[in-house]
């Protein structure tokens, strides 16, 4: 496989809604968005030789994310979650267990590409199975490492979490992960900026973000803090939107981007997939850029 920019590593699956399915998992969500950004992406996950792992794969191909490190399971299904919404659109999971992608194995070629990148980004549910080990070992090789959080009870613990904290260069939480995470580690303080400098301290991150749903984000990088007060849309669902705002922060930060500008874009681009139904709404530089920048 040729060297690519980025690697996402961990669940691709199918989220059932009411009126439907759409492709999904935090990880390939963000590869996606990377993938619609301009970046060459490389994906690491495992589905099922069922017909919903085949239909993933027609998905992929349609979007065009690169399907060279995707591995094949003949036992464990593809795997599924079960998605509900409130009356403001925020969602909450049922995640089926024992499924392909729990299963992620070790391979040479994942080992390869992964060293080769320029950013190894990864979350905290697939910690709960098997392939917490290949994630352990891909992390070694990793020249910078983003740690996702995405915290989903009770697929974590706080030394797993502490564990994956440190191994990580870049961390991002949304705030009531960010509070949970930092009360569980003895902080004494109660402001989210405090909180990010009292983990920085901890884990040696170079960054740290949380994202605060419409009212924006923040980002903690060398001792200076950046802030984004958010935008104001009409939301449909909020799956995905933290995954597209993550994709963004990165690109911005791998281009060497303004971390200001960088940051304004990825809340924008967090806004943009709010307003929209699903996970992986196809979404421009140019509207990105025109809804940030307003003429």
């Amino acid at each position: 496989m040729k060297s690519t920019e980025i690697i996402c590593f961990g669940e691709v699956l199918w989220d059932i809604f009411p009126q439907g399915k759409k492709i999904g998992g935090a990880p390939f969500n963000v590869a996606c968005s990377l993938h619609q950004l301009g970046n060459q992406v490389g994906f690491i996950s495992r589905i099922g030789t069922d017909a919903l792992g085949k239909e993933i794969e027609t998905q992929m191909d349609a979007i065009g994310v690169n399907k060279a490190l995707l591995q094949y399971d003949t036992y464990h299904p593809t795997g599924t979650v079960s998605v509900s919404l409130d009356s403001t659109g925020a969602a909450s999971y049922t995640i089926n267990e024992n499924v392909a992608w729990d299963h992620i194995a070790l391979e040479n070629e994942a080992v390869e590409a992964v060293a080769q990148s320029k950013a190894f980004i990864f979350g905290s549910l697939i910690a709960r199975s098997d392939a917490a080990k290949t994630l352990e070992a891909l992390l070694v090789k990793a020249p910078f490492s983003v740690f996702d959080v995405n915290l989903r009870a009770p697929y974590y613990t706080l030394s797993s979490l502490k564990k994956l904290m440190q191994a990580a260069h870049m961390i991002k939480f949304n705030d009531d992960e960010l509070y949970e995470i930092a009360e569980q580690l003895g902080s004494p303080f109660h402001s989210l900026d405090q909180h990010l400098k009292y983990i920085q301290e901890i884990t040696q991150a170079d960054y740290i973000c949380v994202t605060k749903g419409s009212h924006g984000a923040m980002l903690f990088h060398h001792h200076s803090f950046y802030y984004n007060s958010g935008y104001k849309v009409k939301v449909k669902d909020t799956v995905g939107a933290g995954d597209s705002f993550l994709a963004t922060l990165i690109s911005g930060i791998l281009q060497q981007r303004d971390l200001q500008l960088t940051l304004n874009r990825a809340c924008g681009m967090g806004a943009l997939v709010a307003a929209s139904e699903g996970a992986n709404p196809n979404i421009s530089e140019a509207e990105l850029d025109a809804f940030v920048n307003p003429q």
